[in-house]
């Protein structure tokens, strides 16, 4: 597939892509994220190896937005930022979440303590 990265043209193929990152470790995600052969990379780590040029050249958007054509699982920060801030939660916090705090559920009965 024939795509733009940084003004630069690539064709890019999934099987080329899974190739040129078979061999390198993952770096911790800290923005949007790319699955690769069950592995989890940053977006910027993997097109400085496929495109070969500098993270600072090109955007993250570039980058999913071509590896997402190509079949790729790409999450977002946001969506990645989601599930780690509700497992941190312990279970007890998750059900004070859920009920509300002693003034709102006053409000919504009526009643006071």
């Amino acid at each position: 597939m024939r795509c733009v990265i940084a003004r630069f043209p690539f064709d890019l193929y999934k099987d080329e892509v899974e190739n040129s990152m078979k061999g390198i470790k993952p770096e911790p995600v800290t923005g949007d994220a790319v699955v690769i052969s069950r592995r989890v990379y940053p977006v910027k780590q993997v097109g400085e190896v496929i495109t070969r040029q500098d993270r600072r050249d090109f955007s993250s958007a570039e980058v999913v937005r071509a590896l997402s054509k190509l079949g790729f699982t790409c999450r977002t920060a946001e969506t990645a930022a989601a599930p780690a801030a509700a497992a941190a939660r312990t279970p007890l916090e998750t059900a004070s979440a859920l009920l509300g705090t002693p003034a709102a559920a006053e409000e919504r009965t009526g009643d006071s303590l």
